[in-house]
């Protein structure tokens, strides 16, 4: 039998995760990703907002190396699956390579906020609502 954790990712911080609602009472990290913060050059302002909702979702939050953090949250619960949700970012295909090296993964898709095939600067949230609006709004 599997003991699971949960990774919770930036693209989906809200109590509604598939992965929370899934496998409730499991324990979830969120992992600060300080060289991400740093080569996107995150606004305290989002700083804030993602702390804020991590704050309404029961996980403990760590800094470091994404996938070795959450390798390392597994060791320490026991687990050997790693269950999370989809993501468009770049370094998500990265993370899973390296979970995987070590620990079963499970990735849930999230239903998107919206349908766009398009390319989508994730760096600051104007320029994605810019393309965003014309989907939600339309």
């Amino acid at each position: 039998m599997s003991k699971s954790i949960i990774w919770i990712n930036g693209d989906c911080l809200s109590p509604q995760n598939p992965a929370l609602q899934e496998y409730p009472h499991t324990p979830a990290i969120w992992v600060w990703d300080d060289a991400l913060i740093e080569e996107w050059q995150l606004s305290l302002k989002r700083i804030t907002f993602i702390y804020e909702c991590l704050l309404e979702l029961p996980v403990e939050i760590r800094r470091g190396n994404v996938g070795e953090e959450i390798i390392k949250f597994a060791k320490e619960n026991d687990a050997n699956l790693v269950v999370t949700t989809d993501s468009p970012s770049p370094k998500f295909d990265q993370i899973c390579d390296q979970i995987e090296k070590s620990l079963k993964l499970e990735v849930f898709e999230v239903e998107p906020f919206f349908d766009y095939d398009g390319f989508i600067d994730l760096k600051r949230f104007s320029r994605y609502w810019k393309v965003a609006e014309k989907y939600v709004f339309d």
